[in-house]
């Protein structure tokens, strides 16, 4: 499948010491001016905005961030200089990126009132979208004042009844187990027995072919040239991973990747099924209008002969052969496969006989 970008938004981090939720980019807690830890781990934001700044999205594109060898800071992944020490950057750790963080959040929460300038903002939104004041640290005044839940006493955990589910599956067991020793008594399970070859009979044929008109159907590229075409539509044909001009683009759920940087991109796996012109033709070809046969119950097959006219031929010759055995209590037919393993089944002669439950030979060797 093909990975489709739809776009980049900013993730979000959560600060150890006053759990406070930041955009990813941002290198220091909105709330209590913590540094970001150097193995912080992005999450997604309750709501994923798609970046619309160009600076933003470059930002997004570069890469994973870079923590400096010296200082451990955080860097950007074009930059060659620690911005905070002015180290090399040449030994430092890049940070780990191509997690598949979940599902696109696209939804719409209900919007946080921002109290400095009345900007409405989505409820989890970590700083106001008018003024640029953080709200990551009114939620957190929010919270303190919300009054103390009850707490309740914890229920015994009610016993989960499996007597069904479990009685299902030993039914089931037990129904594959019999079925298993029905098909071994009737097929795996066999009998050694003396036959004798009490009749041979064998089939061969020809089918004569004349030329004549056909109908037959194919994609339109695959159509011979000498064909003409009755009619086409448009078919499905196949699905491919690229792109192609008669593709209908067919995309999974959006899912956000961890870019390693304070950004994700949300992309989508794609595949396109591709449509084709299918149509009907007729051609000019060999069809099959009579057969002729001939068949004996003795040991010499042979050909029919075929007069031809000119605008005749001969098909693909058929034979078939079969050998009746007459045991102590009953008959066994067996079919050998071609004429020189026919031929030697004498009548008269003895054949040990490998049988299953059926009756159908297993095995067979001449009787010594």
């Amino acid at each position: 499948m093909a990975r489709k970008s739809l776009g980049y938004v900013k993730l979000a981090w959560t600060c150890e010491r006053c759990d406070g939720e930041n955009p990813g980019p941002r290198q220091f807690c909105n709330a209590c001016g913590a540094p970001q830890p150097v193995d912080v781990e992005f999450h997604q934001p309750a709501q994923e905005v798609f970046l619309t700044k160009p600076d933003e999205i470059q930002a997004a594109k570069a890469g994973a961030d870079i923590h400096c060898p010296y200082c451990e800071a955080r860097n950007p992944a074009a930059a060659t200089f620690c911005g905070a020490c002015g180290g090399g950057l040449e030994g430092g750790v890049k940070r780990q990126a191509g997690k598949v963080l979940g599902a696109h959040r696209s939804g719409e929460p209900l919007p946080n009132i921002c109290p400095s300038c009345n900007t409405r903002n989505l409820v989890n939104a970590v700083e106001c979208a008018g003024c640029g004041d953080s709200l990551s640290a009114i939620r957190a005044e929010k919270k303190q004042e919300m009054p103390e839940q009850p707490k309740r006493e914890k229920s015994a955990p009610k016993q989960k009844k499996r007597g069904l589910s479990a009685g299902v599956s030993i039914g089931a067991v037990i129904a594959c187990l019999a079925v298993a020793g029905i098909a071994w008594a009737l097929f795996g399970r066999t009998e050694e027995t003396l036959a004798t070859v009490s009749d041979v009979q064998w089939t061969r044929s020809y089918p004569i072919e004349m030329l004549g008109e056909v109908e037959a159907e194919a994609w339109f590229d695959e159509i011979p040239n000498e064909a003409e075409i009755q009619s086409c539509s448009e078919s499905f044909r196949r699905t491919q991973s690229e792109p192609a001009p008669n593709g209908v683009e067919v995309c999974g759920t959006p899912y956000t990747v961890d870019e390693g940087s304070g950004y994700g991109e949300v992309v989508q796996d794609c595949e396109y099924e591709i449509y084709e012109d299918l149509c009907t033709y007729t051609i000019i070809d060999w069809i099959e209008f009579d057969t002729v046969s001939v068949s004996a119950d003795d040991l010499n097959p042979f050909w029919p002969v075929v007069n031809l006219t000119s605008d005749q031929r001969l098909g693909e010759g058929d034979e078939t052969y079969e050998v009746t055995f007459a045991g102590a209590d009953r008959n066994y037919t067996y079919s050998p496969d071609d004429e020189s393993e026919f031929t030697d089944f004498v009548l008269g002669s003895t054949w040990n006989l490998s049988v299953n439950n059926l009756g159908g030979i297993v095995s067979l060797e001449l009787a010594q």
